[in-house]
């Protein structure tokens, strides 16, 4: 590789895109409210999993304790949510995760998480495989006419295709791709009022579960579940036989269950990260943002709390099923008709859920577009501000994959892209809050004498110093925290054995990573404020990291390398396009450099030698 290649690109990683870009102007309508911001997150977010992963964790995994998992799940989330909203309330613009490590990091890692949103967003839990759960879901409640008749007539029998072409789930996204380019506010209208159905719904299984549960099912005998595992099995004893339903009580499965559901059930908050894309549509984006977020995940956490906790009241949770759960709890109570209810509660769900996955899709391709990394005619908006390019670009694509493919092998590949951007979220605000604002760093500012031990007892306002030293620290403490993760991973046999060699590592990397917390922590805060602002640092991003670096590694080699597979044809496109027509890149050739950092603003006047 040329020297040249190689200085493009550390350029490329340091550059970064100041927070109010000269000659750069929002084309979208600020017409959102934080209602509208949180029925939005809802919707994305509260899918048609509340009304399948409770049966299916319950049953296999985690036993009634499965209301433990959702709450240690809720946490795990909020620490990746406080992050967002902490930036959502500094960064009141288009582009979530990838703008702001575009203001904080540098390009390069900037388009990788964009590209990673896109994977997320286009591919996975979103638009083309819940379109093919809409299109599943609709066609079971009509006697699966749909699927018949294509299986009949069109069938494929390919290796990686679909059965046959889901025509109604393509014809669902376009559908919905015209809705959103026509207007936000008219997509945000229905998104609310499919929410506001769901809701209602799940209030009604909620309660219902309370009425004709009993606690009893909380408290179910070792010796009741070896009489259901010998009638499985058709044996006429129990002797000498092990349950297959776990050891009875709350905690069937132990504290590994529950942690083990926890960890399932993180993925059920997925979702909340689309209102970080609306900032440039919001009518007060620093408040609205952040609240938004909260209150979004706050809402979600109490319905997946109340229909698992109601559900594992109603029946046993043995007999659960996998598939559906609620219409089977509703049968075993002697209330089959509320299935109905249930049915409509699952279609608005996905709906609220399709709309929502497709809401950030072609606003995080406009803003990669306005940057120049990605295509200019993707910039395009309609009169009432709508990416109308992005939008039907975007949905086009999911259409063909929800036609085509079959999508479950692919459903990791989201997993992967979304804990990529929530990972860089929470690095990102460690780093930003300990960079240097103007008022601090002067070329006027005394310089403190060094000592040996100086970092030890840092100055009381960050510098260029402190900024750099805390940077190098959480590279790497996230270097530990990975290491961390893969040893916990792949060498689980050799700490479970108490091996010297897995425990001394652990030990070695853990304490890299406390050592390093401290010595961030007596580093000195940027004194600019926000109006709202993550608590516990510099201890919640590097929980957050580790946890979303966890479940990273937990997914298996095929998925990544399909993962490398995309993030190889990002680059090839970063690389062949982006890095050339970057808007960033040529304001700065430009000399243009009027730069305002999202810690503080700074004028540099920059004297250009006149030649005579």
């Amino acid at each position: 590789m040329s020297c040249g290649c190689v200085k493009s690109i550390l350029v490329s990683l340091s550059r970064r895109k100041p927070l109010e870009p000269e000659g750069e102007q929002s084309t979208f309508n600020r017409c959102l409210t934080t209602l509208d911001l949180v029925a939005l997150g809802v919707g994305s977010t509260l899918g048609a999993g509340v009304y399948v992963l409770s049966g299916e964790v319950a049953r296999d995994t985690a036993g009634p304790s499965i209301i433990i998992s959702f709450f240690i799940a809720a946490l795990a989330s909020i620490f990746a949510g406080l992050c967002y909203a902490e930036f959502g309330s500094r960064v009141p613009k288009t582009g979530s995760a990838y703008l702001y490590s575009y203001v904080t990091v540098g390009e390069l890692l900037a388009f990788i998480t964009g590209w990673n949103l896109l994977l997320s967003y286009v591919i996975g839990k979103w638009t083309s495989s819940v379109a093919l759960a809409w299109s599943g879901t609709f066609d079971d409640l009509i006697g699966g006419v749909i699927s018949k008749y294509f299986e009949q007539n069109a069938a494929m029998g390919l290796p990686g295709l679909a059965p046959y072409p889901d025509v109604f789930a393509a014809a669902l996204i376009m559908i919905l791709s015209g809705v959103l380019a026509f207007g936000v506010k008219e997509s945000t209208m229905i998104n609310k009022i499919f929410t506001a159905v769901n809701i209602v719904v799940l209030l009604f299984v909620a309660i219902s579960g309370f009425i004709k549960g009993n606690i009893s099912n909380w408290q179910i005998s070792e010796e009741t579940l070896l009489n259901e595992t010998a009638e499985f099995k058709n044996l006429s004893s129990t002797a000498n036989l092990t349950s297959i339903y776990g050891a009875g009580g709350f905690f069937p499965y132990g504290i590994s269950g529950t942690l083990a559901g926890a960890a399932t059930c993180f993925y059920a908050f997925v979702g909340f990260d689309c209102i970080a894309t609306t900032g440039e549509e919001v009518k007060n984006p620093q408040k609205s943002v952040p609240l938004g977020i909260v209150a979004s995940l706050l809402i979600c956490f109490l319905a997946y709390f109340a229909v698992s906790a109601a559900l594992t009241l109603m029946m046993p949770y043995y007999m659960l099923s996998e598939k559906s759960p609620l219409p089977v709890a509703f049968q075993h109570i002697g209330w089959g008709p509320a299935k109905y209810a249930v049915a409509v509660g699952s279609l608005c769900a996905l709906s609220t859920s399709l709309l929502g996955s497709m809401f950030p899709m072609p606003r995080v391709l406009f803003a990669m577009a306005r940057d120049g990394l990605l295509f200019q005619p993707l910039t395009k908006v309609t009169a009432k501000g709508s990416p109308a390019i992005a939008t039907i670009s975007s949905g086009t694509v999911a259409a063909i994959m929800a036609l085509l493919f079959d999508l479950e092998a692919l459903v990791e590949m989201m997993s992967i892209g979304t804990l990529f951007a929530y990972t860089l979220v929470a690095i990102c605000i460690l780093i930003l809050r300990y960079q240097v604002g103007p008022s601090e760093d002067t070329d006027l500012q005394i310089i403190q004498p060094s000592t040996r031990f100086g970092f030890l007892k840092p100055p009381s306002t960050p510098n260029s110093v402190t900024s750099r030293t805390v940077t190098i620290l959480t590279i790497i403490s996230v270097a530990c925290v990975v290491g961390l993760c893969v040893t916990l991973t792949q060498a689980l046999d050799a700490v479970s054995s108490m091996e010297p060699w897995s425990l001394v590592l652990i030990c070695v990397l853990a304490s890299i990573v406390l050592i390093n917390t401290f010595l961030i922590w007596r580093h000195p805060q940027n004194a600019t404020k926000a109006s709202f602002m993550v608590p516990f640092l510099p201890a919640l991003p590097l929980v957050s990291t580790f946890i979303n670096v966890y479940l990273m590694v937990q997914l298996g080699g095929e998925t990544w390398i399909r993962y490398a597979i995309w993030m190889l044809v990002g680059l090839v496109i970063y690389f062949c396009y982006g890095i050339h027509h970057s808007i960033q890149k040529q304001r700065l050739m430009a000399n243009q450099m009027k730069i305002e950092t999202i810690s503080g603003k700074t004028d540099k006047d920059i004297m250009k030698e006149e030649k005579f």
